[in-house]
């Protein structure tokens, strides 16, 4: 894929944070923390990381492409399982080291689990000392059936 998008140097604070410039900055491996949200409902989906040149592609595209950590390769979000994240809308925070990707979902869900979303869970909090923090499921079920849709059990 031949991508043309391209990012401005960054630039000092006070450009980051009033310029309309887009800089995004990536850690020391390249990766920037892209959190992908439902832009109708506004629930967030799931975590994923994009480099630079997944990002591009995500613009080009305007579908979700990622940068996957484990596997060391680029992940359009959907091509295995055709749960694409087409993108509304790309927000990034005040010194544009974090990004938000508003998204319609396309398919049956997010998660790899098989739910509509990796949120699937909320933390609580020890009720005394010395307890441990706990799990709680929240939201609906699985929607598919992932061993069906990616083929591992």
């Amino acid at each position: 894929m031949d991508c043309h998008t391209e990012f401005a140097p960054r630039g000092g604070k006070a450009e980051l944070e009033e310029g309309l410039d887009f800089a995004p900055k990536f850690d020391k491996d390249g990766l920037i923390p892209a959190l992908a949200m439902d832009a109708t409902t506004r629930e967030p989906l799931m975590l994923a990381y994009m480099n630079a040149e997944s990002l591009r592609r995500t613009l080009e595209i305007g579908e979700a492409v990622y940068w996957s950590r484990s596997r060391q390769e680029f992940w359009h979000k959907g091509a295995t399982s055709g749960h694409i994240q087409r993108i509304v809308e790309i927000r990034t925070d005040c010194d544009q080291d974090a990004l938000i990707l508003m998204v319609e979902q396309i398919g049956a869900g997010a998660c790899h689990t098989g739910r509509g979303s990796c949120f699937y869970r909320k933390v609580i909090a020890p009720a005394a000392a010395g307890e441990t923090a706990k799990l709680e499921w929240i939201g609906p079920g699985k929607s598919f059936d992932p061993a069906s849709v990616y083929g591992k059990p």
